[in-house]
């Protein structure tokens, strides 16, 4: 069945990768990006079939404004890829506050502005899927990484809780959570803090623990978005790659054993 599919930072990487095979299988793609050039190639092959807006995610009228114009376009909206952000990398300590303001601005308020949007829109049809896209970062942390943890995390908690709001009114949602891929997260995409020297040996080890086998291929998750946009019954959680599964087994094997030594002064502190 054609679906119309609402993505947001398809210009590069994963959000390309995924809206050329949304296309290829015959759907009606709405294509958002800050700068949409990239995306003429796709333009000149699918021109029914591909919508392309201007958008910046921060800005929550033109969010709502690129919504609108999706459905007045295509007549619906069966799927929302809130896949736009980017990274920040450095220390806690070394983020400004204008650093640490735009990164949660982008990566947690512009999904916000966009599912706001279209929550009505699905709510009117009775149906539709929201996907958030996340991280294995959002289950677990890498240090130097800590302002996009806390955007993660923060997608994490919203979009479960939206799970349990939007569920009665025939709207999924999905958390995606990809492990590292060789796109340009680490290169052009990202940020980066002024360094404090401190903080480089823990930077330096955090940067060699990205191995070539533990780096995706990001053109091997398209099958993944295709079956899982397909889902009668999609997944609240979907792991896009092979580290994420064994590493939240042992990040939530050592918490549950934490919490196991500290028991009973938790217990106590209930007070009855």
């Amino acid at each position: 069945m054609t679906k119309t599919i609402f993505i947001t930072g398809a210009s590069k990487g994963f959000g390309k990768i995924w809206t050329e095979a949304f296309l290829k299988r015959g759907d009606q793609v709405v294509a958002t990006a800050r700068n949409t050039d990239s995306l003429n190639d796709l333009a000149k092959q699918y021109n029914k079939q591909l919508l392309i807006l201007p958008l910046n995610v921060n800005d929550r009228d033109a969010s709502f404004a690129a919504v609108a114009k999706a459905k007045d376009h295509f007549g619906s909206i069966d799927v929302v890829i809130n896949n736009a952000g980017y990274g920040l990398f450095g220390a806690v300590e070394e983020a400004s506050e204008q650093e640490a303001r735009d990164q949660i601005e982008t990566n947690v308020f512009g999904l916000l502005w966009i599912t706001q949007a279209a929550l009505p829109i699905m709510r009117a049809q009775g149906k539709g899927h929201i996907i958030q896209i996340s991280s294995v970062l959002g289950i677990t942390t890498l240090p130097a990484l800590g302002l996009y943890n806390t955007t993660k995390w923060a997608i994490e908690g919203l979009s479960e809780s939206l799970a349990a709001e939007v569920k009665g009114f025939g709207i999924n949602v999905t958390i995606v959570e990809p492990n590292g891929y060789a796109t340009d997260f680490g290169s052009g995409s990202s940020r980066h803090t002024t360094a404090i020297p401190a903080y480089d040996p823990v930077k330096a080890a955090l940067y060699a623990g990205f191995t070539e086998d533990s780096t995706g291929l990001p053109e091997a998750t398209a099958d993944a978005m295709l079956q899982l946009t397909a889902s009668e019954n999609p997944p609240l959680r979907l792991f896009l790659g092979k580290v994420g599964l064994p590493w939240a087994k042992q990040v939530y094997t050592e918490r549950l054993a934490e919490w196991e030594t500290w028991k009973e002064v938790a217990e106590k502190a209930h007070g009855k």
